[in-house]
């Protein structure tokens, strides 16, 4: 009796034991989890980094802050800024003095991390920025916003363990008058072993291939029963191979054809998916929107079409819905950037099952270990430079 009182004595303990140590070890994961989830320090707390500034002042003591003196030429690429790391990118600012028309265009920011010998980041200046169509309008997120006058930001934080160059290349016809900027860094003693790389791929198609011009309404039966599963002809915004998380993207648009653009769904491809896992409702609702942004013609939400822009999405930029029409959206996820151990092809519709042919111009942003994936080839000027094209279809909107 004696025994078994004992025996039973100690698995309660034993019991209990398991217990407090589950409940401590729960614990401690929780406090990871939520380290890792907000890692932003309070600013009361100390920073271990040396700040550091790559910048156009004028190193003789002058103003010539901008370089008015030493103009970027027609088809030259100015390296910009060089550093040695480890380090992290956490700011940039730049104003252009351009007077050449569509400059936004003609201009090609490329970025490059520890000696790589093709870019991580290409772009259109503009494009970059959010300023798809080449010209400039004032609008605020979280990672790119445009001040006055001319101002360009961008918060995106661009980690390098060995080095960064960041150059500038001036496709247009005449120089660039002057070209201020201040990118401030962070020097770090050293980097997780486990960082990843910040990407930014441009990417265009004038016009998208739209499968008939023969329709009047976006919801004619016609357009509406007709079904794409496969995603095969969708508008590409990205395309990666590695390990890594896509967290957003820019997208400007000229419509070529009248009626709303953004019937298309978005279509994501992770690791090697023959069919999407990640499947949308229109494009309004992937960059969280609705009803066409006013321009459904359907009520009672009436025909307003106010711009907004927030700090992971928004519609800064709304031409209505005829032929010519000027569009800018765009979304940031970061609340839950979509992860990716293999690949990501992130695609959409250019109208319900890719009937319209309007003019898509789009930057995907990204992070990601281990060398990327080659960029598509990157388009001639005279290629970037938006333009309405007549490519049938309806001319007006509802």
């Amino acid at each position: 009796m004696v025994n078994e009182i004992v025996l039973k004595f100690k698995f309660y303990k034993m019991k209990n034991l398991n217990f407090v140590v589950s409940l401590i070890t729960l614990f401690f994961v929780s406090v990871q989890l939520d380290a890792q989830v907000n890692d932003k320090k309070e600013l009361w707390e100390l920073r271990d980094y040396v700040p550091a500034r790559i910048s156009s002042y004028d190193i003789t003591g002058a103003n010539d802050d901008g370089n008015w003196k030493d103009k970027i030429k027609p088809c030259e690429t100015r390296v910009i800024g060089e550093v040695e790391g480890p380090g992290i990118i956490k700011h940039i600012w730049i104003t252009i003095a351009s007077s050449e028309p569509y400059h936004l265009k003609k201009i090609v920011l490329r970025m490059y991390w520890d000696g790589e010998d093709t870019p991580s980041v290409e772009a259109p200046i503009g494009d970059f920025f959010g300023l798809g169509l080449g010209k400039y309008f004032l609008y605020e997120s979280q990672f790119l916003s445009v001040g006055s006058q001319r101002a360009l930001n961008c918060f995106f934080p661009m980690p390098f363990k060995k080095s960064a160059k960041i150059t500038i290349t001036n496709d247009g016809d005449q120089e660039i008058d002057a070209f201020y900027y201040n990118i401030d860094w962070e020097k770090h003693s050293a980097l997780p072993e486990n960082t990843a790389y910040f990407h930014a791929q441009y990417r265009q198609s004038v016009p998208t291939d739209g499968w008939t011009s023969d329709w009047e309404l976006n919801g004619d039966p016609e357009i509406n029963n007709h079904q794409n599963k496969t995603g095969e002809q969708n508008y590409v915004i990205m395309e990666a191979e590695g390990e890594g998380h896509f967290v957003g993207v820019t997208h400007s648009i000229i419509q070529n054809q009248g009626d709303w653009w953004g019937e298309g769904d978005e279509m994501i491809f992770i690791d090697d998916e023959k069919v999407a896992s990640i499947k949308g409702t229109g494009a309004e609702d992937y960059y969280l929107g609705a009803w066409c942004y006013g321009g459904c013609g359907i009520n009672p939400f009436g025909h307003q079409k106010p711009e907004f822009a927030y700090s992971n999405y928004g519609n800064p930029q709304n031409g209505g819905d005829n032929r010519g029409a000027e569009w800018m959206v765009y979304r940031f996820h970061t609340e839950s950037p979509l992860t990716f151990k293999k690949s990501i092809k992130v695609t959409i519709e250019h109208g319900h099952a890719n009937h319209r042919s309007d003019n898509y111009y789009t930057v995907g942003y990204w992070y990601q270990t281990g060398e990327h994936k080659a960029f598509p080839d990157f388009p001639a000027v005279d290629e970037r430079i938006p333009a309405v094209l007549n490519t049938d279809g309806p001319t007006m909107g509802k």
